[in-house]
């Protein structure tokens, strides 16, 4: 969301892509400035939203936030007052959700960093004036010293976390691969390992994303829909499988870079959204984006 138009510009971007679901971010993803509310253009984004029946909305909060630095305390007193601002914003513009990930330990060990990271997030959850919207703890891939990366490190915050009623799970398809997790070969027995740790009933959000590097690579270098180490057929799976068929899934897949002008680059999303509805993989996806575009 930026510029004057905020969530109505998302809502128009969502609508040409064919979208019936959306994720923002309520400002730039590497930084933690904000506009305030009254900017944010929200009725008119919320009829949009409406009109075009494009529902949940999700946010991801931005990457900088880190509840796990145990040694660098001093900034978490700015991370408490931003997401307490930001589940404020979330819920201003009728989100369900924030997309969060949880942090990392900076070489204090990944218990010191889920331990407070459950009391941060209690401080939050206790004080927050909100009602409605999820923090959804987000699956990570492990890499550097990211905590998060098993669904015991995920469960372990919860269950430290007495204000657990508002945490939720976003399943990444790439991190969960990255992180070792073989849902190439055996989706099934992840799920049931995933249900019987944390519980099936906690995802809300699902970030569709095919891996550049694979199983166990810990790297989070998401690729297009069928041009990573995933392939499309597991991702068109994940997509339309029974017990997931609720939650929205979200594409977090790069853009096509011009190889005439590697400065330009264009979102795929209009053509990945329309590949999963004919449940049909496009070889020749970088193609047709750039052919549309020029």
């Amino acid at each position: 969301m930026g510029g004057t138009k905020m969530l109505v510009g998302a809502a128009e971007e969502s609508m040409q892509n064919g979208a019936n679901t959306m994720m923002v971010f309520t400002g730039a993803p590497q930084n933690t400035r904000r506009k305030e509310l009254s900017a944010f253009n929200i009725e008119a984004g919320k009829a949009l939203l409406k009109e075009a029946k494009i529902a949940p909305v999700v946010v991801h909060a931005p990457y900088i936030i880190n509840l796990g630095n145990t040694i660098k305390t001093e900034t978490l007193g700015f991370a408490e007052e931003f997401l307490l601002g930001e589940l404020e914003r979330a819920e201003a513009i009728g989100a369900s959700t924030i997309s969060f990930h949880p942090g990392a330990h900076v070489g204090a060990g990944s218990a010191a960093a889920i331990k407070q990271i459950a009391q941060m997030l209690d401080r939050i959850l206790g004080q927050t004036a909100t009602k409605k919207v999820t923090i959804a703890i987000e699956t990570m891939a492990g890499k550097g010293t990211e905590v998060g990366k098993t669904f015991e490190e995920l469960a372990s915050i919860i269950t430290q976390t007495s204000h657990n009623d508002r945490l939720a799970i976003t399943f990444d398809t790439c991190h969960v691969y990255d992180g070792g997790y073989d849902i190439k070969n055996d989706l099934s027995g992840v799920l049931t390992q995933f249900d019987q740790i944390v519980g099936l009933d906690r995802i809300s959000t699902i970030h569709l994303n095919d891996s550049k590097f694979g199983l166990n690579s810990h790297k989070d270098r998401h690729a297009n829909l069928g041009y990573g180490e995933l392939g499309f057929q597991l991702l068109n799976t994940v997509a339309y499988l029974p017990e997931l068929k609720s939650i929205p899934k979200i594409m977090e897949t790069p853009l096509i870079v011009d190889p005439a002008n590697p400065k330009k680059k264009y979102s795929p999303y209009k053509f990945e959204i329309s590949e999963l509805r004919q449940q049909t993989f496009d070889p020749a996806l970088a193609e047709h984006v750039l052919a549309e575009n020029k």
